[in-house]
């Protein structure tokens, strides 16, 4: 929800890990036509906090002792830009941060950066690119970067999209960190969302 079109939150739910999720974003920044302001910035925080582990369901041990255990972060500041009528990109360095890791050789926090591009090829039609670049070894886990390929088409008020990705996770603290499939070993995936834009 956003009263002002500048300030933004919205809370979420995640069948992965039973994951529920919070976030907050402002536009610090807009970019204006003539360019005397030549990009927007905006800052994200979002806020995730997983459900039962798996361990629970195979030795009745849980991995999150304490409540505070179960959440991470997530931090970004989006530099954007629209090029034109048809093409915009936005690069946005991100960090995750866990409270609590799997393993003692796991790091609590994570970092990267993410390059997003659109382009519309219709009045209503256009491709989207985003891949999510990790900067720091925070696991000895294999786990690749995320790349996703998209759609999406304008018809009235609502926007259909799909997206082809290797991430299995929807929010930042999974396919930022934890990609586990590559495009050329056919862990590909198929995503559909519609939005719609409501006015109060």
């Amino acid at each position: 929800y956003s009263p002002d079109g500048r300030f933004m939150f919205g809370i979420g739910r995640t069948s992965a890990e039973k994951m529920v999720d919070g976030f907050l974003k402002y536009r610090l920044l807009r970019q204006t036509s003539d360019s005397h302001v030549p990009v927007s910035i905006t800052l994200f925080a979002g806020a995730y906090r997983t459900g039962l582990s798996n361990q629970i369901q195979s030795n009745g041990f849980d991995l999150y002792e304490h409540g505070t255990d179960r959440f991470s972060y997530c931090y970004q500041v989006m530099f954007g830009r629209k090029f034109n009528r048809n093409f915009s990109m936005q690069i946005a360095p991100w960090m995750v941060h866990y409270n609590i890791v799997s393993s003692i050789t796991d790091r609590n926090d994570a970092y990267g950066v993410a390059g997003i591009a659109r382009m519309k090829f219709t009045q209503r039609a256009a491709f989207t690119v985003e891949y999510g670049y990790r900067i720091n070894k925070y696991t000895n886990d294999t786990y690749y970067n995320s790349l996703g390929i998209g759609f999406e088409i304008e018809t009235g008020g609502h926007v259909f999209q799909v997206h082809l990705t290797n991430s299995f996770g929807l929010v930042e603290n999974q396919f930022y960190t934890h990609t586990a499939t590559k495009w050329n070993d056919a862990g590909i995936r198929l995503g559909f969302n519609v939005s719609r834009v409501f006015t109060l």
